[in-house]
C-alpha cells in the first residue's frame, strides 16, 4: 500500500518501521511535523522536551539503554545540542540513535542559513541526504541501520522543501527490534580524558570503514546518460537538477554526504569533460571535489544565497532562459508576516513603543514586534538572548540607560533557555526587568504543549510550570502578573517595574487569539464619533486601514478582541456583538 505523504511525516513512518521506541525533539520550523506525526504511532514513546540540548541527552539516554532512539530539530536548534552531540559521536550507541536536522535555505522561518553538514564533518559523525519523502522513509531506517552497523549516531538532514513536499511512499509493517542488552561499560560511555583519547582512535577507524560502505553500497548513485555534462549534487537539489536538465546531463547523486566517496567522485568525472556541483547553501561537496584534485564549476556560477530553482540550473548548465510560461513578467508584491488579529503580544509592543523603551527581543512570534508599525524590537539574537543580552547591555551603559531597557521573550522560550539568563541577572546583581509574554502555548512553531501549558505532546495532564514560583525560586522578588490589553493598567506597571532597582519581572499573560479556547465574539466598527486621529493605525493590527480618507475595520479579519475599542480615545470603535 502506498500513501502520499509529507517528508517529515515519511521520516516518522520510518521511524516507526524501523523499530524506534523512543523520540524527543524541541519543536522547530521545517522539522516540526516529524515529531508530530510519531505521536500516531502508539507504540513510541514521544515528547517535547523544553529544548534541544535536552532532548538529544534523552535519545542518547535511551540508546545506551538500548532502545532505537531520535531526536529531532531545525538547524539552530542542532547549536543547542551541540555539546552531547559531539561527545556520543566518541561513544557511539548501543541501541541506533538518529539525529534529524532540518535546514531552512531562503529563511523561511529561521535567523540564518547555517548547513548543518559542516556539524557533521566537524564530529565525526555519518550524514544522510533524503530526495523526497520516499528516500526519507527509507534513508530513516537505513540510518538506524547503519548506526548499529557502525556504533555511531547518524545525521539525516532535511530541508525545508523536502520535509514539505509530498510524494507516494511505501507502507510496510513495524520491525520488531528488542531492546539490546544494557551492560556497564566505562571506557565506552564515560567521556572522561582517559576514555575518550581511546575512544577517538575508533572514531577515526570508523570514519575509514563508513568511507568503504560509502562507495559501494548503493547510498551514493551514478546515472550516466551518455552526457560530456556531469552533476554531483544532493537531497533537494538532486531533484531541481533533475528537472532542469533530464537526460541531458550525467548525475552522481550523493545519498551519504558525510563522508564522501573518493573513487567514485574520481572515477565519475573522468567520465565527464564538464562537471557541475549543485548544492544549495555553502561549497561543502565543491570543497571535498577540490581538495581530490577534481576540477569542478560550483558557486562561482550558482549562488550561496537562497534556495536554488530549475530555472537557475538550467540557465547556468545548459545556458537556457527559462520557458514563456515559466518567467514572471510582473514583480510579486511582497506580503511580510505580521501579528495575527487579537495576538496578544499586540498591546504589549504598543506599549513599549509608547514609552520609547529599549526591547531586547528574543525568537518567537513576537519578533514580529520589530515590524512597523510597532517598530518595537531593538534586537533579535537567538532564543533566549533577550534576557542575558539585556543583562550585558545594562552592565555596559548603567543605571539610566538600564531604566529604559526590558527584554520580551515567550513562555516556552523561557522555559527553553530564558531561565539560565534570568538566573545570570538575580546571581550578578543586575536590575532588569525582563517580560514573559505568556500565550499559553508554544506559538510560532504551530501551537505545540510545553512545560508551562500543563499538557504532554499527547494531550495527558501533567504538572504545570508556576512562571510566579518559578521565577521568585530564582531570586525575583517582584514577580507581576498583567494583562496586555489593559493598555492603561500594563502601561502603569511597565513604567513602575522600569525604574526598580532590582530585578522583575512582568508576565504579559493573556493566549494567543488562535487557540481553540479562545472565544473572541463579534467584529469591531468605526463609528460615527471617528476623528481620524489614525491612532488605531499604531496597532498593526491587519484588520485595520486607512481607505479614502477613513479608518476602516474589515469584517473578514476582526475577531473581536477588542483591543482597538480599548485604544481609542474619542470611543469611536465599538464592538458589534453578531
Amino acid at each position: 500500500m502506498k500513501e502520499l505523504l509529507l517528508g517529515n511525516a515519511a521520516v516518522a513512518r520510518g521511524a516507526y518501521e524501523a523499530g524506534v521506541r523512543v523520540v524527543s525533539s524541541y519543536p522547530g520550523t521545517p522539522s516540526t511535523e516529524i515529531t508530530e506525526n510519531i505521536v500516531k504511532y502508539e507504540d513510541i514513546y514521544a515528547e517535547w522536551a523544553p529544548n534541544e540540548k535536552v532532548a538529544a541527552e534523552v535519545a542518547i539516554g535511551a540508546s545506551i539503554a538500548g532502545a532505537r532512539s531520535m531526536s529531532c530539530m531545525k538547524h539552530v536548534g542542532l547549536n543547542v545540542m551541540a555539546d552531547p552531540v559531539f561527545t556520543v559521536s566518541y561513544i557511539g550507541v548501543n541501541g541506533g540513535l538518529v539525529f534529524c536536522v532540518a535546514d531552512d535555505p531562503g529563511m523561511h522561518s529561521s535567523q540564518n542559513e547555517q548547513d548543518s553538514r559542516h556539524y557533521a564533518e566537524a564530529s565525526k559523525i555519518m550524514m544522510l541526504e533524503p530526495a523526497d519523502s520516499t528516500e526519507c522513509k527509507e534513508y530513516t531506517k537505513l540510518a538506524f541501520e547503519l548506526s548499529e552497523k557502525f556504533d555511531t549516531p547518524v545525521f539525516l538532514r532535511l530541508s525545508t522543501r523536502v520535509s514539505h513536499s509530498q510524494s507516494l511512499v511505501e507502507i510496510c509493517d513495524r520491525e520488531n527490534v528488542d531492546l539490546k542488552p544494557y551492560e556497564k561499560n566505562i571506557g565506552k560511555n564515560v567521556m572522561m580524558p582517559a576514555c575518550a583519547i581511546k575512544r577517538h582512535v575508533v572514531v577515526e577507524e570508523r570514519l575509514k570503514n563508513i568511507k568503504e560502505y560509502g562507495e559501494t553500497s548503493g547510498i551514493n548513485t551514478v546515472e550516466m546518460n551518455g552526457s560530456k555534462i556531469g552533476v554531483i549534487t544532493a537531497g533537494i537539489s538532486y531533484m531541481y537538477s533533475h528537472e532542469a536538465l533530464g537526460d541531458k546531463v550525467n548525475y552522481l547523486k550523493l545519498g551519504m554526504v558525510y563522508p564522501m566517496p573518493e573513487k567514485m567522485i574520481l572515477d565519475f568525472c573522468k567520465k565527464c569533460d564538464t562537471v557541475y556541483v549543485i548544492e544549495e547553501l555553502d561549497p561543502v561537496i565543491e570543497n571535498h571535489c577540490k581538495a581530490l584534485g577534481v576540477k569542478v564549476i560550483g558557486k562561482d556560477k550558482f549562488t550561496l544565497l537562497g534556495e536554488y530553482t530549475p530555472a537557475m540550473i538550467k540557465n547556468v548548465v545548459l545556458g537556457e532562459a527559462p520557458a514563456s510560461c515559466e518567467a514572471i513578467e510582473e514583480d510579486i508584491p511582497a506580503r511580510p508576516p505580521v501579528l495575527c488579529p487579537g495576538c496578544p503580544h499586540r498591546g504589549t509592543f504598543y506599549v513599549l513603543k509608547k514609552l520609547g523603551l529599549t526591547v531586547s527581543g528574543d525568537i518567537g512570534c513576537y519578533t514580529l514586534g520589530a515590524v512597523a508599525p510597532l517598530s518595537s524590537v531593538d534586537t533579535t539574537i537567538c532564543m533566549g538572548a533577550s534576557v542575558s543580552a539585556a543583562h550585558g547591555m545594562a552592565k555596559a551603559r548603567g543605571a539610566e540607560f538600564n531604566k529604559k531597557l526590558v527584554s520580551v521573550i515567550g513562555d516556552s522560550t523561557f522555559m527553553h533557555s530564558g531561565i539560565t539568563g534570568l538566573v545570570d541577572i538575580v546571581y550578578n546583581k543586575g536590575n532588569n526587568t525582563v517580560i514573559i509574554l505568556d500565550n499559553s502555548i508554544t506559538g510560532m512553531t504551530g501551537h505545540q504543549d510545553n512545560p508551562t501549558t500543563g499538557y504532554t505532546i499527547r494531550g495527558e495532564e501533567t504538572k504545570q510550570v508556576n512562571l510566579i514560583t518559578l521565577c521568585k525560586g530564582i531570586g525575583v522578588e517582584h514577580v507581576v502578573v498583567a494583562d496586555p490589553f489593559d493598555l492603561k493598567e500594563f502601561e502603569r506597571v511597565v513604567k513602575e517595574e522600569v525604574e526598580r532597582e532590582e530585578p522583575s519581572v512582568i508576565i504579559a499573560q493573556r493566549p494567543c487569539a488562535l487557540l481553540k479556547k479562545v472565544k473572541y465574539t463579534g467584529r469591531c466598527k468605526v463609528s460615527d464619533n471617528c476623528k481620524k486621529c489614525k491612532m488605531c493605525l499604531k496597532l498593526g493590527c491587519p484588520a485595520i486601514s486607512w481607505k479614502d480618507g477613513a479608518v476602516q475595520i474589515d469584517a473578514t479579519q476582526c475577531n473581536g478582541c477588542g483591543l482597538c475599542v480599548n485604544l481609542c480615545p474619542f470611543g469611536a470603535i465599538e464592538k458589534e456583538d453578531k
